[in-house]
Order: C-alpha cells, then sequence, then structure tokens
C-alpha cells in the first residue's frame, strides 16, 4: 500500500468506522485476553479497544511497512505497553505452533493473497481451544443481484483497493480450513458502497 493511501486511510473509513465497526470491533474483543494476535493491524483502529487486563499480552502482525509506521505512532499515543509489532502477512506468521491465546482479523480475509493459507496459518499459531475472532466483509447470497455484481466487478475492484475481494466466501473458508464456527452474526456495513455491505463477524475454534 502506498504511502499516501496509508495516510488517508483512517479519513477514508472513519465514518463507517463510527457508524459500526467501531461498536462490533468492541464486543468481539470484551473477553480477549492472554496472548492476542491481531493480523492486518493496520493504522491500530482496533487498539483502544482491547480490555483492560494485567494479563493482555498483544501482538500486531501489519505487513505494509507504510501502515506499520503510522500503527507505530498510534502504540505510543495509547495506554497499552505489553505490545509487540510484527512485520508478518498472514500467510507466513512469525510465531511458533499453538502460541496464542487468541487470534483476531477485521476486514483482512478479503484482501490477503492467499486466504487458505492464512486460515491455516491462524489455526496452526492458536492454542487448542483457541478462539479465532473475525470481522469480515464477504460475498452476498448467491442468486441475488448484489453477488452477480460483485461477481462483475471483482476483478477491476482487486486493482483499485488492494486485492480486497468482493465475493470471497470467508465463512466456508474458515470452515473449510477445520475451524468450528461456535457463534456468528451477518451484519450490513453501514456504508454507501453496497457491494462491500455484506459482514460476517463471530468466533470460531480449531476443530
Amino acid at each position: 500500500m502506498s504511502f499516501l493511501s496509508a495516510m488517508l486511510y483512517d479519513r477514508v473509513m472513519k465514518s463507517t468506522e463510527d457508524a459500526c465497526l467501531i461498536e462490533w470491533r468492541r464486543e468481539l474483543l470484551q473477553g480477549a485476553d492472554g496472548k492476542v494476535l491481531e493480523i492486518g493491524a493496520g493504522t491500530g483502529a482496533s487498539l483502544e479497544l482491547y480490555p483492560q487486563s494485567a494479563g493482555l499480552e498483544l501482538f500486531l502482525a501489519e505487513p505494509d511497512e507504510n501502515m506499520r509506521v503510522r500503527l507505530q505512532e498510534r502504540i505510543r499515543k495509547t495506554r497499552l505497553t505489553n505490545v509487540t509489532v510484527l512485520s508478518c502477512p498472514g500467510e507466513r506468521i512469525d510465531s511458533e505452533d499453538g502460541f496464542f491465546d487468541v487470534v483476531f482479523v477485521s476486514l483482512v480475509c478479503c484482501s490477503v493473497a492467499d486466504v487458505d493459507a492464512s486460515l491455516r496459518e491462524i489455526r496452526r499459531v492458536l492454542k487448542p481451544g483457541g478462539s479465532f475472532l473475525f470481522l469480515e466483509h464477504v460475498a452476498a447470497e448467491d442468486g441475488t443481484r448484489r453477488r452477480k455484481w460483485q461477481d462483475r466487478l471483482n476483478r477491476y475492484w482487486r486493482k483499485l483497493a488492494g486485492n480486497c475481494h468482493l465475493n470471497r466466501e470467508t465463512q466456508r473458508h474458515i470452515e473449510d480450513a477445520g475451524f468450528t464456527i461456535e457463534h456468528i452474526r451477518y451484519e450490513s456495513l453501514r456504508t454507501p458502497m453496497t457491494l462491500v455491505r455484506p459482514v460476517i463477524r463471530g468466533m470460531a475454534r480449531p476443530g
């Protein structure tokens, strides 16, 4: 992602963050504790939403250098102290097996180069019984007008939006990677861009 894109990202996303994403992230993260990995941490939109827990050890993975600079600036302004920033992508997480209690992704699975490899890595680094928290925009229901337009425009959208896919069936990918989804909610992103509105959020555990 370019320096300009990283600089403008928070401004572009602010209205949607305020409308729904902050609330949804806070709900997902309210019980996060222990060793927690956030993949694709971006500029740090979730930093202030983590619970105040003495046992929280936070690892933030962000492969884009420009995003990582802004993430580190944001960390310095927060109350968080036990934070490690990683530069690894989701497909190659810099961690031993079974290390994390929680892995969290938010608007990440849509744009990783290999979503199946990323989910296998998440399963690898989670402890047995660990929690995989997800908040992702996804493909609309098959046969709907919105899904047809997602399919038609996906190749062009990917080029404009940093490999973001309009039509990834992320729930299926999560299940195919060997996770058991314990709870899931289907939402509509509060944004004027109708093609990215379908959202899933919830929690899964390694099967």
